[in-house]
């Protein structure tokens, strides 16, 4: 005598499958707009930080050479000595190249500044890449005019 044995199916019907697809699309949904933004806000972050380090490295320059880089000889006077500059010790920059704003663009150097007028205004353009932009991050308060 046989047995007969009941084939069940134990994979999932198309219902249980479209359910678990709608959770994950709710989840995705409130998940992601928390994210979304992040890499903006930490080039943003990584701006600010490198306008920090080139702000130290013109005020050592200022140290050594009793004056700050003129506007001519710009971020360029940290990594490669001007003809004037007797002080110059080092470059000034840890790296041997000027670097440029998270977006690739060239960051701004003054002297004297607009914003600080017995120093320099150093800023990037920001995501947009223009100059005089709400989105610009800058060596001075933005309330300043």
């Amino acid at each position: 005598m046989r047995k007969t044995r009941k084939v069940q199916n134990s994979g999932f019907s198309l219902i249980e499958l479209l359910l678990v697809l709608v959770i994950l699309a709710a989840l995705a949904s409130i998940i992601v707009p928390k994210f979304a933004g992040r890499g903006e806000q930490a080039k943003a972050t990584s701006a600010q930080v490198d306008i920090a380090a080139i702000s130290s490295a013109i005020d050592v320059f200022e140290i050594d050479n009793d004056r700050y880089p003129t506007t001519t000889e710009g971020l360029k006077a940290l990594v490669e000595k001007p003809a004037n500059a007797t002080g110059w010790k080092k470059p000034y920059l840890a790296k041997v190249e000027v670097p440029k704003d998270p977006w690739g663009n060239e960051y701004s150097y003054r002297q004297p500044g607009q914003h600080n007028e017995y120093g320099f205004d150093l800023s990037s353009a920001g995501p947009d890449g223009r100059f005089n932009t709400e989105d610009d991050i800058t060596n001075w308060a933005k309330d300043q005019n």
